[in-house]
């Protein structure tokens, strides 16, 4: 992605806004779903038009699945049969399958979305999200399977091992998560699809451990292979979220506006994962586009201990008690200096909830705020009184482009900047100083170099989702169109930063 005209505001962070009440005129736009429906149909249009210029174009990749290092600032990996250079910083390549060899028949120009992580047995899998169905591959881990001539799998190579269809239609929109680390929960955008539930297990069926060596497939059926959730309003859900400690899983976004649950949180009872049931929902800040959901731990006393749910509202941050899920209610609602769209957002410390990172999907492409410049830009929020949120600073990417998810390691942010690719910051400088002034780019990985030096606005291409928590260090991406990569630190850090990520 493009580099910044004004080096003075490289990694800059300035306090330019301020938490403030939600305005009522504007947010009609959002309760109607005017805006989200717009920005819907403009990524569509987008991506039919990078498509058209030959920017958004599947068939040109070639899996790249093997050790590819970030050598002076860039990695080489082959496309069209001749090496193409990606931007990076102390990140290599260690794996990387194109979304046609992780099982996908679409011949579109936008294909994957979202990625998750499953730790079975010590091996590490992930559900890679695919307009079609999700794909499931193994993160290749340490062990002799690593020599054997010809037949060897490489440590950090993208092992594919099967794939779940759509429920439904096919939809870019999918979402996934886990349950208890164990299942695979999937959403979709798609009428009819509900939620589906996959068992992670069952891939150490199709490879078992004894028989690392296997190059064996499946696709499995979703009538009897897996799970499924079927009472949404007409099956579409924007997002699902994990409420784990109550044995319960979190639907949002699921349309209609004007149902009777209007599209906010919609609560599964799983304590029979084969037999998944609505108990409750909450209308009402109306629709919910993400959330994460915790048992409170921090310095708010009235909410120790309580089932909290931070959630990402269109135009707020919206805090919910969801521990009686029949009577679940809403703490707080707190909009901002700049709110355009606030998409996504994850707790500093899961342990100590005293600060949280937000971004916001459209500040950037509108030229909102503190985002004005069109620098990706992370709001930081002190939540130390879950009644009376603080925005306390901004960071500031040296990169002009619009921030997507992050997810937060060991005081590490792990954020998808869509053209910018993953970059990771470090973020532990926040709790002694929460305007962000301490925060520091330490990696990244731009997977969209198409657009580097371009002028124009920054858009919808590239990096949808990272998945940065497996224990081994390897970071999932991935992409709309290129497929799904393997990132690893480099075994030497250029740079004086904390070298954890």
């Amino acid at each position: 992605m493009k580099l910044s005209l004004s080096i003075t505001l490289i990694a800059a962070s300035l306090v330019l806004a301020k938490e403030r009440p939600r305005d009522p005129i504007a947010h009609e736009r959002y309760a109607s779903g005017e805006v989200m429906a717009a920005m819907m149909a403009e990524k569509e249009a987008s991506w039919v038009s990078a498509g058209q210029r030959g920017l958004f174009n599947p068939r040109k990749f070639k899996s790249s699945n093997g050790f590819s290092p970030c050598t002076n600032g860039y990695v080489s990996l082959k496309v069209n049969g001749t090496a193409e250079k990606f931007e990076c910083l102390n990140l290599d390549v260690t794996g990387h399958l194109t979304h046609k060899d992780l099982g996908s028949t679409i011949d579109g120009a936008s294909i994957g979305s979202s990625v998750w992580g499953y730790t079975v047995d010590g091996r590490e899998f992930v559900a890679v999200a695919q307009a079609d169905g999700t794909a499931f591959a193994e993160v290749v881990g340490k062990g002799i399977w690593n020599y054997v001539p010809f037949f060897g799998k490489a440590e950090g190579t993208l092992d594919y091992i099967g794939r779940l269809p759509t429920y439904s239609l096919n939809s870019i929109w999918r979402e996934i998560r886990d349950y208890k680390g164990r299942y695979a929960i999937i959403g979709s955008e798609a009428v009819g699809h509900g939620i589906q539930i996959f068992d992670i297990r069952k891939l150490l069926e199709v490879r078992p451990w004894w028989n690392r060596l296997s190059t064996a497939t499946k696709v499995f059926d979703v009538k009897t292979d897996s799970y499924h959730f079927s009472d949404l309003p007409v099956g579409r859900s924007h997002n699902v979220v994990s409420a784990a400690a109550s044995n319960h899983i979190v639907a949002v976004g699921a349309q209609p506006r004007n149902g009777t649950c209007a599209a906010g949180l919609i609560f599964i009872d799983v304590s029979d994962i084969s037999k998944p049931v609505r108990s409750g929902c909450n209308a009402a800040d109306g629709y919910v586009h993400d959330a994460q959901c915790l048992i409170y731990r921090g310095p708010d006393s009235r909410f120790r201990g309580r089932e909290i749910c931070y959630g990402y509202n269109e135009d707020a941050l919206t805090i919910y008690d969801i521990t009686d899920k029949a009577n679940s209610s809403i703490i707080s609602i707190t909009s901002y200096d700049g709110a355009t769209y606030t998409h996504q957002g994850w707790v500093l410390d899961e342990s100590n909830q005293e600060y949280l990172l937000l971004d916001d999907e459209l500040d950037e492409r509108d030229k909102k705020g503190a985002a004005a410049d069109q620098h990706a830009t992370t709001y930081i929020w002190d939540i130390k009184s879950l009644t009376s949120p603080k925005l306390t600073g901004t960071y500031k990417s040296s990169r002009v482009a619009i921030d997507h998810n992050q997810y937060i390691k060991n005081l590490f942010s792990y954020q998808a900047h869509y053209g910018a690719g993953l970059r990771i910051l470090d973020v532990s400088s926040i709790p002694s100083d929460p305007t962000g002034a301490g925060v520091q780019e330490v990696a990244y990985l731009d997977i969209f170099p198409e657009d580097d030096g371009a002028t124009e606005a920054p858009a919808f291409v590239g990096t949808w989702h990272n998945y940065p928590f497996f224990k081994s260090g390897h970071v999932v991406i991935n992409t709309f169109d290129r497929g799904a990569f393997v990132a690893k630190r480099s075994k030497k850090v250029t740079g004086k930063f904390r070298a954890e990520f």
